[in-house]
């Protein structure tokens, strides 16, 4: 793989088309390359979130996630390919499970935010819901690996649980959700 990536500027792309790992040609704005797209925008916003001061614990897990990502671009990039499997559902799932643990039960729903990491993890958590969206919509069209779906939903519950334990970890409090807040406030 050592020259595979020494020439970056091909052209082969310029009438807007672009190549699929299994060596088939695609509009760029296929939804196989947006769902693709989707993938590495949810790891780059990982890599966002491992600029900050992070536990150990946390770093770790986030950079394992980005790998599986890396993984499942590849996935995605070769129909018919399946490379996420359940052992790496049950490994987010055991995680979520780990970082919630020491977390207060939730009585009212929160907002993102509290600690820049912790507001980070949220957006994290959205772009994995937009990713999910868009793997549903492209198994509706073609053939996905159900455990791909799967993983980007356990992820935004990761992400989540994640965003409340950096902001404990940070001092902060989660930012709760106040019903009604500014009813009646507008003029």
């Amino acid at each position: 793989m050592g020259n595979r990536l020494s020439k970056i500027v091909t052209r082969t792309g310029d009438a807007g088309t672009t190549g699929l790992g299994d060596g088939s040609r695609v509009a760029k704005d296929s939804l196989r390359i947006e769902t693709m797209g989707e993938v590495d925008e949810l790891n780059s916003t990982l890599g966002l979130l491992l600029t900050e001061e992070l536990p150990e614990a946390i770093r770790e897990a986030l950079t394992g996630i980005q790998h599986d990502l890396f993984d499942l671009g590849g996935e995605l990039c070769i129909p018919g390919m399946s490379i996420i499997s359940e052992a790496h559902i049950t490994r987010l799932e055991d995680l979520v499970e780990q970082f919630n643990e020491d977390l207060s039960p939730l009585k009212d729903f929160i907002l993102p935010g509290g600690t820049r990491a912790a507001a980070f993890a949220h957006l994290s958590r959205t772009v994995a819901r937009r990713a999910e969206r868009h793997i549903v919509h492209l198994a509706n069209n073609e053939n996905v690996s159900e455990f791909a779906r799967k993983y980007l939903n356990r992820i935004s519950d990761l992400m989540f649980v994640l965003g409340r334990a950096l902001n404990k970890a940070g001092g902060s409090p989660d930012v709760l959700w106040v019903h009604g807040k500014n009813r009646g406030a507008a003029g």
